[in-house]
């Protein structure tokens, strides 16, 4: 019969080692003690040598798990031939080893039953009886009550034993209850956590709103520690995101209509410290934390985390989870909060990309429409208005011709010289509309051109100065759009600077380029006219602002009154240098 649980035979087994090691150790100080300067008795020390091998031997092949099913077998034959080889060696019933069918009674009572037990020890002392009967002269009859004494003295240590090893393989059972409930409990813990991640995961995939996401991560965070609904569950936790560079509570559970109103500034105690360093912190007091003891739902709670909701550079907010119970949050719990913020966080991101794309798309929309009425403007204003007086000096030549030749003559010289002007234009406003030079050429070349065409055009000076090999780390499309920027900027400067030179500098700072387009006009006030812009029919500041974000960079207008004006635009060339732009 052997043990329906292995974790209960491997106990049992050690123990029985244990007790055999402790029998040898006896049996040692006793033999050693028997054993005269002069007449050493060798043969019960190779005895016990080869007895404690063989203890090792077996012992060794139990914790390998080696022969489980016929090592008990083993174990009897060995205490049998080795204990029966020591009683006769240390002298028989006249010995100091007489209790020696202790040996194998103990391994089987540890194992089995008390009453295997006795029988084997009964068995054992039948077997010591007739070794005295073989190897010794004296009286048979003697030996049979000797061992027959020391049998019933070993039916009591066997006895005792039996209750003994009846205690041990009930605490031993009961531990072993103990640690597969606890796993079970465990096992449990792990399905709720893989239920809340999975529902999670779940939820980002389907849903593009972040503060359904948000709701959700209360929702499973409660649903994954304790296994019980928000509405059940004695968590306390809150999304405090920021707002105008404030936390304010954006989701909650179990807080009062108070706390939901509460305002906080995240830069102190657990909230300054997880926003700073970007990694989860849990304490153990939050009613003394110098920025959460304002929420009183909190001071109940003997545990608090606190994750950031943090992507790359940028910090969205804080989720805090409080719970009454000190040691709420082990490594388990701390992973499951982690997973679950992990997942909110990629909610966030995908909707930062989703709104994103969204007004790029409108933005697009409106650079369009806002192209659209440039070029429309920019047709009334010039060769619409060419075209008409070429009209109105052609229906007066035709009068002329019939009354003043000559003077008909000298408007044709005008006429021609009207229609040349109105070519420039127009040959202008198509290099504006899709530069060719740029696509071939480069940027740099493309604004050259530029100046060239706005001297033959509108005779203003325009000055372009570049490095050399820039357009090497810039993109075409990048490229295109500085072209659209400083285009902008020139015409404005045309219109209304009243310049008499314009500058256009580009040129390489480490890792970003930087453009400044500079005119020695009359200036304005930057600030009144960005007042005043909801009011007016021209967006081209608006729209240079809006071209330099499609490439992740910045544009700063300096000017004032009778200075002139500088506008500076500058382009991020590597994701470190973006980063560092847009902070």
């Amino acid at each position: 019969m052997s043990e329906p649980n292995p974790r209960v035979a491997q106990r049992t087994a050690a123990l029985a080692y244990s007790l055999r090691w402790l029998l040898l150790v006896v049996a040692s100080g006793l033999i050693f003690a028997n054993t005269g300067a002069n007449s050493p008795n060798n043969l019960a020390i190779v005895l016990l040598v080869l007895t404690g091998l063989a203890n090792f031997a077996l012992n060794l092949l139990e914790s390998q798990n080696i022969g489980r099913r016929w090592l008990v077998g083993l174990t009897l034959a060995l205490d049998f031939v080795l204990g029966l080889s020591l009683y006769v060696a240390t002298g028989g019933s006249g010995g100091r080893l007489i209790w020696i069918g202790l040996l194998p009674a103990l391994t089987i009572v540890l194992r089995f039953t008390a009453v295997q037990a006795i029988g084997v020890m009964g068995g054992f002392v039948l077997l010591q009886t007739a070794a005295d009967w073989l190897t010794t002269s004296n009286d048979g009859l003697l030996a049979l009550v000797t061992n027959a004494v020391a049998g019933a003295v070993l039916l009591l240590l066997v006895l005792g034993a039996a209750y003994m090893a009846k205690e041990v393989r009930s605490r031993i059972y009961a531990d072993v209850r103990r640690l597969a409930t606890h796993e079970s409990m465990r096992a449990q813990v792990l399905r709720q956590h893989a239920r809340a991640i999975y529902a999670m995961s779940s939820m980002v995939s389907a849903t593009l709103d972040y503060k359904e996401v948000l709701e959700a991560a209360l929702n499973f965070g409660a649903l994954g520690a304790e296994g019980q609904q928000p509405s059940a569950s004695q968590l306390v936790s809150a999304v405090l995101f920021f707002q105008d560079d404030l936390l304010q509570v954006a989701s909650c559970r179990r807080f009062t209509t108070a706390d939901q109103r509460v305002v906080l500034a995240g830069r102190a105690g657990v909230l300054g410290e997880v926003i700073r360093t970007g990694e989860p912190a849990v304490i153990a007091d939050p009613e003394h934390d110098p920025e959460l003891q304002q929420i009183v739902s909190f001071r109940p709670c003997r545990a608090l985390m606190a994750l950031p909701l943090r992507a790359g550079y940028e910090t969205y907010g804080v989720v805090v989870y409080g719970h009454p119970r000190p040691d709420f949050f082990d490594e388990d719990q701390r992973a499951l909060m982690d997973a679950v913020v992990n997942q909110a966080i990629i909610a966030l991101q995908n909707a930062q990309l989703y709104r994103n794309l969204r007004q790029e798309k409108e933005r697009l929309i409106e650079v369009q429409e806002e192209a659209q009425k440039k070029l429309a403007r920019d047709l009334h204003d010039g060769p619409t208005q060419g075209v008409a007086a070429l009209a109105m000096r052609a229906n007066f030549v035709r009068r002329l011709l019939e009354r003043d030749p000559k003077a008909a003559g000298e408007e044709l010289f005008k006429m021609e010289d009207l229609a040349r002007r109105t070519t420039k234009e127009i040959r202008h406003m198509l290099f504006t509309l899709r530069p060719l030079v740029l696509e071939s050429h480069g940027l740099a070349v493309a604004l050259v051109q530029l100046g060239e065409k706005m001297r033959e055009t509108h005779s203003q000076n325009v000055i372009v100065e570049a490095e050399p090999g820039l357009d090497q780390r810039l993109e075409l499309n990048h490229q295109g759009v500085l072209f659209y920027i400083v285009e902008e900027a020139v015409n404005n400067a045309r219109k209304h600077a009243q310049a008499e030179h314009i500058w256009v500098r580009l040129k390489v700072q480490g890792d970003v380029l930087g453009v400044e387009i500079q005119d020695d006009g009359v200036g304005f006030n930057v600030g009144a006219v960005d007042a005043n812009y909801e009011r007016r029919g021209s967006l081209g500041m608006v729209n240079m602002r809006e071209r330099a974000e499609m490439i992740s960079g910045i544009v700063r207008i300096d000017s004032s009154e009778a200075r002139g004006t500088r506008v500076m635009v500058y382009v991020p060339l590597t994701d470190l240098a973006k980063e560092r732009l847009r902070a």
